[in-house]
């Protein structure tokens, strides 16, 4: 998994969830050449909506390529309503306790992790549920 992070960022909590690259935010944003396309891109919904560079590219993406799109947080524009549909992913015992080390790490408030998470999809994937992805739509 690559990660895509601000430069100052501690890497410890991507670690912890199987990151096995990070790649820094601007240098991204601004490239003018890009590596393949990835299955997933996954990002929160306040950098969608603070950055235009970000959500050009997921407008993009949505609109060519085979590429899954998950946001998660709140305050999801509407623009992405019909482009987007609300799923729950069921996280394993496992799952959970790798969460809480990852947010132990970037020192975030301790907080009961759920059995499952939420968050919006688009994309290539919208249609297909698999695995532990369960459509709440």
């Amino acid at each position: 998994m690559v990660v895509v992070v601000p430069q100052s960022s501690d890497l410890r909590p991507f670690e912890i969830l199987g990151a096995t690259k990070a790649v820094d935010l601007e240098s991204a944003l601004s490239s003018a050449t890009y590596g393949p396309m990835p299955d997933t891109v996954a990002i929160a919904a306040d950098l969608y909506t603070s950055d235009e560079r970000i959500r050009r590219g997921v407008l993009e993406t949505l609109a060519e390529n085979p590429t899954t799109i998950a946001l998660w947080g709140e305050n999801v524009p509407s623009e992405l309503d019909s482009r987007i549909v609300p799923l729950q992913h069921r996280l394993s015992r496992a799952a959970q306790v790798f969460k809480s080390h990852a947010l132990a790490a970037a020192a975030a408030p301790a907080t009961a992790i759920a059995a499952t998470e939420s968050f919006l999809t688009g994309g290539a994937d919208t249609l297909r549920v698999r695995g532990n992805l369960v459509s709440m739509a």
